[in-house]
């Protein structure tokens, strides 16, 4: 009992010091780069994002670095595409290598990358015979991608710990200053921006039936600025806790087990959100999902499947999922995923 007092203060101490000394507290809705938000993994969002107290694979770290520390693979490998609105792709992979049977902890590397698509530049046009009022100036391709590398350790049989230290790039191409009779040779500027960010958590398993806590603090990094507006990335904490509602009834999970998730999500730049998830398993082949968020503009309900074969005899698994969100007024996002480990 101490140690859970122990561990829940904790918590809280850590929610206090990086709220209550961030910036964010007086820059409320001043955050850039919010496509680091964007929830990648299939299994995930089918579950509407309810992951920071769930075990999970190397996909954990773009949610709960913790999450990965119980890796029962030598390497699990997730990779996934996101069909966004606004015929915005994303990309995902991720990598996790447990050497040594994960004795000195879990090793894992993450990539994300955004496309925009081709976009036509214009500026204002300098000929008042035009009736258009502007001049096109040709197409660009906006990008972005982050580059990750985390760590996650089981601590002891019930507490893991996991970070992950991440570089940032957003590149939305060049605009020009100046004007002259027509755009070309007028002066231009380059507006791609850097930076350095951080994600901790950590996961707590109760010992009561498979119940787990835990907390995550995603995208901590220095202010930074474009032109003249300074802003931070969007920084999020989260506690959640799971459970296997079918281990009360002493259901072997093997043959199956549904998985309730629950997340309350504070944001710099977005009111409270609670996430509530469900994944109903059977037999570590098929799986079912569904999940909702409170508070969100055009989000909310969100479905998921998935399955998964075994490959050959040491375990190792192959797996494909698949998640489905209805998104108000810009449609359906649809996300693809896979999944192996060995």
């Amino acid at each position: 009992m101490k140690r859970t007092l122990t561990f829940f203060s904790t918590l809280i101490l850590m929610g206090v010091c990086v709220y209550g000394n961030s910036p964010a507290q007086q820059k409320l809705a001043q955050s850039g780069m919010k496509w680091l938000s964007v929830g990648m993994d299939s299994r995930a969002s089918g579950m509407a994002g309810a992951m920071t107290a769930v075990e999970g694979s190397s996909a954990a770290m773009f949610y709960n670095p913790a999450g990965m520390s119980r890796q029962t693979s030598v390497i699990d490998l997730t990779a996934g595409r996101t069909m966004w609105i606004a015929d915005i792709d994303y990309s995902y992979a991720s990598l996790s290598v447990a050497p040594w049977e994960g004795s000195w902890g879990v090793i894992g590397v993450s990539v994300q990358s955004v496309d925009y698509g081709d976009l036509i530049g214009t500026i204002g046009s300098p000929d008042p015979t035009n009736l258009k009022q502007y001049t096109e100036t040709g197409s660009f391709s906006p990008k972005a991608v982050m580059f990750g590398l985390g760590y996650a350790n089981a601590l002891s049989e019930r507490f893991s710990i996991g970070a992950n230290i991440k570089y940032v790039k957003q590149d939305l191409g060049s605009g020009f200053l100046s004007l002259t009779s027509t755009y070309q040779g007028a002066n231009s500027r380059s507006y791609s921006l850097d930076v350095m960010a951080f994600d901790f958590g950590v996961l707590y398993n109760t010992g009561f039936k498979n119940l787990r806590f835990g907390m995550s603090i995603r995208n901590f990094s220095k202010e930074i600025s474009y032109i003249q507006e300074n802003f931070q990335l969007p920084l999020t904490f989260r506690i959640g806790l799971s459970m296997n509602m079918l281990g009360i009834f002493d259901v072997d999970p093997k043959d199956q087990r549904f998985l309730l998730s629950m997340d309350a999500e504070h944001s710099r730049d977005f009111p409270e959100q609670v996430r509530v998830g469900g994944e109903y398993y059977f037999m570590d082949l098929v799986a079912l999902r569904a999940g909702y968020i409170t508070g969100a503009d055009e989000e909310g309900m969100s479905l998921g499947a998935g399955a998964a074969k075994e490959y050959n005899m040491d375990g190792g698994l192959i797996g494909a999922d698949y998640a489905y969100t209805p998104f108000g007024v810009f449609g359906t996002v649809h996300r693809f995923s896979l999944h192996v480990t060995f």
